[in-house]
């Protein structure tokens, strides 16, 4: 089982560890800080590098209990010591729009009760779709003002992992029309905006509202009779 520092420490950008696997061009390490990707985050990219050499992490994958890191060569050999580094400004822009769509979602939980039915997000752009049957220009013109009044509240977020068990008795904690949690998982991760959201997630975020910066609404659109879609924008920071 590969040991996952993004679960617990988003800002871990450097870490060691030791190949534990290998097939051909991708490995599988004893512990990392790249995030393989899902729940319409992207995969980190990156480098490893060992004995002088280095490598690009151009791609990730996951199967059973291991996240496979994909290079842009043949891999180093199992017991390999390496260091990796996540690209950090990359990271840093997909936490920050990760939580602002979290902000958008608890927002328009809170003040119009519609559920989340998809979502995407690349860095700094990211949309989502939601159970509304009307939407128009002040509408938009207020939830833009609600999140941003969000974001200047400085609002911490807190991750923990619980038992399935015990996550599932907290309230809405599952956002979709549709549960996606299957039910082999035994443990589940949440991720609370203190006093705003709190949901069931396993992406990287940052540690408080203030670091998304403003939020931009670019675009709204009717995606069927119950289904609109908005899209948001951030501008960029460099990572700390």
């Amino acid at each position: 089982m590969t040991e996952t520092y993004f679960q617990t420490d988003a800002y871990r950008w450097e870490f060691g560890s030791s190949v534990a696997a290998r097939e051909d061009n991708r490995i599988a390490l004893d512990a990392t800080a790249f995030y393989p990707g899902g729940g319409g985050q992207p995969h980190d990219v990156g480098t490893i590098t060992a004995d002088g050499a280095g490598w690009q992490v151009v791609a990730m994958e996951r199967d059973d209990d291991r996240i496979w890191h994909v290079l842009d060569r043949a891999a180093p050999d199992v017991g390999t010591p390496v260091h990796g580094q996540v690209d950090r400004d990359r990271r840093y822009a997909l936490m920050r729009t990760h939580t602002a769509m979290h902000i958008l979602c608890g927002v328009i939980f809170r003040d119009h009760g519609a559920s989340v039915t998809g979502g995407n997000m690349e860095p700094l752009r990211g949309r989502m779709d939601f159970e509304f049957e009307t939407m128009r220009q002040e509408l938009i013109r207020d939830i833009e003002e609600a999140v941003n009044r969000e974001v200047a509240q400085n609002r911490p977020i807190r991750v923990q992992i619980l038992p399935r068990e015990d996550a599932l008795r907290i309230p809405d904690l599952i956002r979709t029309r549709i549960s996606l949690l299957p039910p082999e998982i035994a443990e589940i991760r949440t991720v609370d905006i203190v006093g705003l959201d709190l949901q069931a997630d396993g992406g990287t975020h940052v540690a408080n509202t203030s670091e998304v910066g403003p939020i931009r609404i670019t675009r709204y659109k009717s995606k069927g009779k119950i289904n609109k879609r908005i899209e948001l924008a951030l501008d960029e920071r460099p990572a700390p």
